[in-house]
């Protein structure tokens, strides 16, 4: 029976092919533990917040967990099944557009190999400079309501989109569900990222 926070069996389907263990070529070492049950594991350690020796028996031993975990993050293995999930769900018309926040850094840093024709912001990133650059660079047309101390130069049927602004601050409550993520328990930068990309996995694949 599937426990709450575990993937199910159609999630399986979809991460099985993307994390599935790679056995040495020389085929030595021990036999790998269920990669299902190690990321189930890996799971609730994020969802909890606990350490990892605090893992429940009924999961894989901590130590195999947590090795496994290190694995994904040395390999870039999170990173690209958070891409090849962000890809498949886009392909299918699934991933909803978002704003974004510190726009560039946001857009060099992105899950898709492709960018939104457009974004959407609120007042704050009213800038014509921010406009130009954007659409120079990136071909990406930002629509921001103006500010109050500037004329309107932006076109009023382009900002019936605005109602879609909140996804991002969506987002970052969403990510605050995981308790490993609300506060900083990783010592290495790249642990903590690999977290971040674990939680936004598990909400990509509600939109399945």
């Amino acid at each position: 029976m599937r426990r709450r926070g575990e993937v199910s069996n159609e999630e399986w389907a979809v991460l099985e092919p993307l994390l599935r263990f790679r056995q040495r070529p020389d085929g030595r070492g021990r036999p790998p533990q269920d990669t299902r049950a190690v990321l189930n594991g890996v799971l609730w350690i994020l969802r909890t917040g606990a350490q990892w020796r605090e893992l429940p028996k009924k999961y894989p031993a901590y130590q195999t967990c947590h090795r496994r975990f290190q694995q994904w993050v040395r390999s870039g293995q999170l990173n690209k099944t958070l891409r090849a999930l962000a890809r498949e769900l886009h392909g299918h018309g699934l991933l909803p557009p978002h704003e974004t926040k510190l726009v560039e850094e946001t857009l060099a840093g992105s899950f898709l190999d492709e960018l939104p024709a457009r974004l959407i912001g609120d007042r704050a990133y009213d800038s014509d400079p921010l406009d130009r650059r954007l659409k120079r660079d990136y071909g990406i047309e930002l629509i921001a309501p103006n500010r109050e101390n500037r004329s309107q130069t932006q076109d009023g049927r382009k900002l019936r989109r605005y109602k879609r602004r909140w996804c991002v601050e969506r987002l970052f409550a969403w990510l605050q569900w995981f308790r490993r993520l609300v506060t900083r328990y990783e010592y290495h930068i790249e642990n903590f990222l690999g977290m971040v990309h674990l939680g936004c996995m598990r909400i990509m694949l509600r939109y399945l």
